[in-house]
């Protein structure tokens, strides 16, 4: 059994192991990345690329290259249909689309199956000199020790030790990593088993050119209680997924019914794949026990309703690497590791509560009490309102951090993911990607640290914030602009942004103690 030494050690290398990998390793951190499965699966799940996400791959150098590898063309519209009954059915509305956000994002989201996207992340992993993969290898046991944590893994024939600073279970829904140091979970199961389909049909694509061309094909209907059937693309032909309420291991032959059922006709088509997963909504109680922490599925599980899953995960990673670059390069507190988990959850918490789990009661609800073959003219109103209330949950949907003790934010402000869009510079906030006097995008410019914009701020402003950095060793750039245009949105004259593109503190002037500001926003 032979010891190996390295700051970070990462179970799991599914799409959030490998994101974590990648962002600790283009910041020099010495990272062994621990994944039992040599090749990539070919299920399409985790297809819909959010805005924000997109931002990170564009961050790893690699936003191109994972547009490259889309199966979907790029001008392909991203809508959504909601039929009521079946996709045969008079009752369908085109929902607001997320690209109605486009304006407060870097990058637009995009829509390829999650293993593309883990093949993108592989590649650019091989070029971090600092990261290690173990493929073929799985992890047996997770020891918290004083020295350090203890990481036992095999590849079968083989065992080894790993040595860590910190470690990291990326590593799913049934985390090994999570059972190991012991943080229970706490959720709503709603016993409803679901089936996974996976098909070609060239004769379903050409049947649904009816709707304006579509993404996802979404049925409601009084018996499914709320819960949803569902056709997605992978492509703009023939490749389909479906996922709808079922028996634990349906045959194909009620699969094929569920399918024509759902479609309100028949069709041909050939499966892929036909498989089985348990709709429940979990949360882990706390993301972290001394030095490990979870990630990703580990941490909080949902259905995929609405796409939150991958991208949810790949944003804790994006949160978690920088914090624990910092800590690893002396720079960054306790309280930065601890924020974490104070950030992340809460924004999970309501992720799941408001737009997972009120979306399915808010749906039962409706089609209790509505029905188009009682009261035909009562039910066209509410089905418009249902699609208005739609919308308004979408543009509601803006993650933040306001309440974070790693934030200079609102007196009153608490972390969650409702909010309202806006241009403005808020603490706690995404930075909005607005154009600077000098002509280039503030994303352009922003890099692995700590970002000050001074947009025709006081010199000796810019320089209590400087002269704080160098005293506390804290990696900062200064961009100085002028104050004109576009840039004037912001509503500050300094903008003090983090490593993960968050506004942490705005002000027209210096603050009353810059060293403390700097040391809070650090976690020290």
């Amino acid at each position: 059994m032979t010891d190996q030494r390295c700051q970070v050690a990462i179970v799991g290398g599914g799409p959030v192991g490998l994101a974590l990998a990648v962002d600790l390793g283009l910041r020099g951190i010495s990272c062994v990345l621990v994944e039992r499965r040599r090749g990539l699966h070919n299920i399409p799940k985790g297809q819909n690329l959010t805005q924000r996400t997109l931002e990170h791959f564009h961050f790893w150098g690699i936003a191109d290259e994972l547009r490259a590898s889309r199966v979907i063309p790029a001008d392909f519209p991203g809508n959504f249909i909601v039929a009521y009954g079946s996709l045969a059915s008079e009752h369908w509305y085109v929902p607001a689309a997320r690209e109605n956000v486009d304006r407060y994002f870097y990058q637009r989201g995009d829509r390829l199956p999650q293993y593309l996207a883990e093949r993108v992340l592989r590649r650019r992993l091989a070029d971090c000199a600092s990261v290690e993969t173990m493929y073929g290898w799985e992890a047996k046991a997770v020891n918290d020790a004083d020295e350090g944590v203890r990481v036992e893994i095999s590849d079968g024939t083989r065992r080894r030790t790993l040595m860590a600073d910190y470690a990291v279970g990326c590593d799913g829904n049934r985390s090994l990593v999570r059972t190991q140091i012991g943080l229970s979970r706490s959720g709503t199961d709603y016993d409803r088993p679901m089936v996974l389909a996976v098909f070609r049909s060239r004769e379903l694509h050409e049947r649904l050119k009816r709707f304006p061309p579509a993404y996802i094909y979404r049925v409601v209907r009084k018996d499914l209680r709320g819960y949803w059937r569902f056709f997605g693309r992978v492509d703009d032909r023939s490749h389909w997924f479906f996922h709808a309420p079922a028996s634990a291991k349906p045959r194909e032959r009620a699969v094929r019914r569920l399918l024509h059922d759902a479609a309100g006709f028949d069709f041909s088509c050939s499966f892929d794949h036909i498989g089985s997963w348990n709709l429940h909504v979990s949360i882990a109680d706390d993301y972290r026990r001394r030095r490990v922490f979870i990630a990703g599925d580990a941490a909080h599980s949902h259905p995929p309703y609405g796409g939150f899953g991958l991208n949810s995960g790949l944003e804790d990673a994006v949160n978690l690497g920088w914090k624990l670059a910092a800590v690893l390069e002396g720079w960054g507190g306790e309280t930065l590791l601890r924020s974490y988990a104070d950030e992340r959850r809460p924004v999970i918490r309501e992720t799941t509560k408001h737009f997972i789990e009120g979306r399915i009661t808010e749906d039962r609800v409706f089609l209790d009490r509505f029905d188009p073959e009682r009261n035909p003219d009562e039910f066209v109103r509410a089905w418009q309102e249902h699609r208005a209330a739609g919308a308004r949950r979408t543009m509601a949907y803006v993650p933040h951090y306001e309440g974070s003790s790693v934030i200079a934010g609102p007196s009153a402000g608490v972390c969650g993911a409702i909010g309202e869009h806006r241009l403005t510079a808020r603490a706690g906030h995404h930075l909005a990607p607005l154009r600077l006097a000098s002509g280039v995008n503030a994303f352009e410019v922003l890099g692995r640290c700590f970002t000050l914009f001074a947009f025709d701020a006081e010199a000796s402003a810019v320089g209590e914030f400087e002269h704080a950095a160098r005293q506390l060793a804290i990696p900062l750039q200064v961009v100085r602009d002028r104050l004109e245009g576009s840039n004037r949105s912001y509503g500050a004259r300094i903008v003090l942004v983090r490593p993960d593109q968050h506004v942490v503190w705005t002000g027209d002037t210096a603050p009353a103690d810059a060293a403390a500001l700097m040391s809070q926003v650090t976690g020290r």
